[in-house]
């Protein structure tokens, strides 16, 4: 997977790429990003008197000739981000000529090497049935290869319960929460948001459909079964009734759109005959949790 997925070129753009996170960081371990803690890297926040135990070497005695009292220095230290990527490993993902399923695992796979390359926090989950299985939490980019490792293993079969199925992980600390799935099903998106939200998350949806799914093409009579539920509906294909299909698309999507964005979350809709470059460094930075350092 990794031959077909990246090569020299791609990491090197991956190597520029950087998540942007809204939120100010209390806890976590040491890394990249500005928390609210006070600290000792090199951005100055703010100054505090001096009180008993203090660090002498933080005092500002240039402050102390002006106001002949001890202050100190406070500086904003730096802090991983947590970030949970959640991926949809149900039967229907795997339609398509470009099949959604090797376009979520090239996602998962990217997304996760900019995550680690930026020296945060990672855990991959996949989704299948009412199951959730989670890779171990890893940081680094020497964990990436043991991350490709545990994709490679990783089949689309079965229903997914993705609403009941994320409750399910006790999200802990505050971070970024990424769910790459097409949201094909009867739950209600807005519990999943909620609960997210309730957990103090940032919430990315990426919605992944087929060029098939986007613009379907049939003639005269089909009979379609359901991938996951084996139901089967025989149906005659008209212009109408392809009209009435992309209407009903649009407003499923748009309705996913709105539920994330009343949290305060993004949303963007990915094609998975599109280049991994093009949703990354387009459609992603588009959206803004993606940017060039």
């Amino acid at each position: 997977m990794e031959e077909k997925i990246f090569d020299q070129d791609f990491f090197a753009k991956l190597n520029k790429l950087n998540f942007l996170v809204k939120m100010s960081l209390s806890q976590g371990a040491n890394g990249g990003r500005k928390s609210t803690a006070k600290g000792t890297s090199v951005e100055f926040s703010d100054y505090r008197e001096y009180i008993q135990g203090d660090d002498f070497r933080r005092i500002d005695w240039n402050a102390y000739g002006r106001f002949e009292k001890l202050f100190i220095k406070l500086f904003m230290e730096e802090r991983e981000a947590v970030f949970n990527i959640f991926l949809d490993c149900s039967k229907s993902m795997d339609f398509g000529e470009e099949k959604k399923s090797k376009k979520a695992l090239q996602l998962s796979a990217a997304l996760s090497y900019i995550v680690l390359n930026n020296m945060d926090k990672l855990q991959l989950h996949t989704l299948q049935d009412n199951r959730i299985h989670t890779l171990q939490g890893i940081s680094g980019k020497a964990s990436f290869q043991k991350l490709l490792q545990g994709l490679t293993k990783v089949d689309f079969k079965g229903q997914t319960h993705l609403v009941d199925t994320i409750k399910q992980k006790n999200l802990k600390q505050r971070g970024v929460s990424i769910i790459i799935s097409d949201f094909f099903t009867k739950e209600k998106i807005e519990e999943m948001v909620q609960y997210l939200g309730y957990k103090k998350q940032e919430i990315i949806l990426i919605h992944l459909l087929s060029r098939e799914e986007v613009a379907p093409y049939f003639e005269k009579m089909v009979n379609l079964i359901d991938s996951e539920t084996q139901e089967a509906l025989k149906l005659t294909i008209t212009p109408k009734v392809i009209k009435t299909y992309q209407e009903t698309l649009t407003a499923f999507c748009q309705e996913i759109e709105e539920k994330v964005v009343k949290y305060n979350g993004a949303y963007v809709k990915v094609v998975s005959d599109e280049s991994l470059e093009k949703i990354l460094l387009k459609s992603f930075s588009a959206k803004g949790f993606i940017n060039k350092v």
